[in-house]
């Protein structure tokens, strides 16, 4: 063994074993990143106890089972909680087949073409847009553009102010008529009291003539929230699933191909599954930024104060009726409760229980849905 080999075998041994003395650079360098990582987790732990400290107080079944009352001094954040979940559960509902159908094209149709480079480049620019202007693209497309369209087209709602016109020139010869058959039917009643004959006279003609189309689609409502998160959140699930994609061997769609399966036949029982545990790392990262999101609501639905729950009527099954969501109605949202809370209310320093509460209900919640998809993501990487 020559003199060079021997010292090379005599670098790395004390390489591996760690007894060289490193730069100081290295040393420096290494120092840093150690105190960052440490500081970051101080922050982290400081930030999480404040919230658990002085919000932990205030969670009670009250709190987390009943409506506010008294200004939002008193009840709970049930409602919040409801619109908050059901919000993300429409959100990745309408955002992870878009994400993965277009990464699927992406990576096994598209080959690199001029398509592929169009949906990426919108990918990007998508993930750089501000949140606000989602919210703005949501009000504008979804609620103008979309609602008040299926309104025109279903119920007959005017969109412009010539058909709002044109609706009242319809309704003017109906509302006379009726006011004149109220005015005689008063006078046949005796009705002589001039505000007890007015409110006779408008209740019969609201009751004889046709009533207004309302508008059901061309308003904000929580629909139309998921759907702007669902845009918002759609750059991370292409992502991951893309590179989900991309790392299931070659070999084993070959070998697929190579028994006679067709293309679909390939993704759909080879690939796929063996992407699952990427896919859902991607929804995992939709439903954390999709839950801690307020401006793409504020303009698309979310208010500050709902009585109740945006429900329909209760679906008969016989034996019971379930209520059902729905997703056309306004509805409450953990966020947009802490910032009202903090900014808008007119006691804003005596409510601090409520927002510290509210602010640890809201990131329990989101730690419970990121809790159920690293479980579904366990769940999948140990079948494949």
């Amino acid at each position: 063994m020559t003199d060079e080999a021997r010292q090379s075998i005599e670098t790395a041994r004390r390489k591996v074993t760690g007894k060289t003395k490193a730069p100081l650079w290295a040393v420096l360098f290494e120092s840093l990143v150690r105190g960052i990582t440490g500081a970051v987790i101080l922050v982290l732990f400081f930030l999480m106890g404040t919230i658990l400290v002085r919000g932990g107080g205030q969670i009670t079944p009250e709190f987390l089972l009943q409506a506010p009352r008294d200004g939002m001094t008193a009840g709970g954040i049930f409602p919040a909680i409801m619109g908050t979940f059901f919000v993300v559960l429409f959100m990745i509902v309408m955002a992870l087949p878009l994400g993965v159908f277009g990464a699927v094209y992406m990576v096994e149709y598209s080959k690199g073409g001029i398509m592929s480079r169009i949906i990426r480049a919108a990918v990007n620019n998508l993930a750089g847009v501000p949140s606000i202007v989602f919210g703005l693209f949501g009000l504008g497309f979804f609620v103008l553009f979309v609602g008040r369209n299926l309104d025109h087209h279903i119920y007959g709602v005017p969109r412009t102010a010539e058909e709002v016109q044109a609706v009242q020139a319809e309704m003017a010869p109906l509302q006379a008529e009726a006011r004149e058959e109220a005015i005689n039917l008063a006078d046949e009643r005796g009705i002589t009291d001039p505000a007890e004959l007015d409110a006779f006279v408008e209740a019969y003609v609201e009751e004889q003539t046709p009533p207004v189309p309302r508008t059901v689609f061309g308003q904000g409502a929580m629909f139309w929230a998921a759907a702007t998160l669902a845009i918002l959140v759609l750059p991370f699930i292409i992502v991951a699933t893309e590179e989900a994609l991309r790392a299931v061997p070659p070999s084993t769609r070959e070998a697929a191909y190579g028994l006679g399966a067709t293309r679909w036949q390939v993704i759909s029982t080879v690939v796929l599954p063996q992407a699952k545990p990427g896919i859902l790392t991607g929804a995992i990262l939709a439903v954390a930024r999709g839950a801690g999101e307020l401006a793409p609501i504020l303009f698309v639905g979310v208010t500050f104060f709902t009585p109740g729950l945006p429900l329909t009527e209760p679906v008969n099954f016989g034996l019971f009726s379930v209520p059902v969501v729905n997703p056309f109605e306004e509805f409450m949202h953990l966020n947009y409760h802490i910032y009202t809370m903090a900014t808008q209310h007119h006691d804003p320093i005596g409510t601090r229980g409520i927002q510290f509460g509210t602010t640890l209900v809201l990131v329990a919640l989101t730690f419970v849905m990121n809790l159920m998809a690293i479980v579904l993501r366990r769940r999948y990487s140990k079948k494949s």
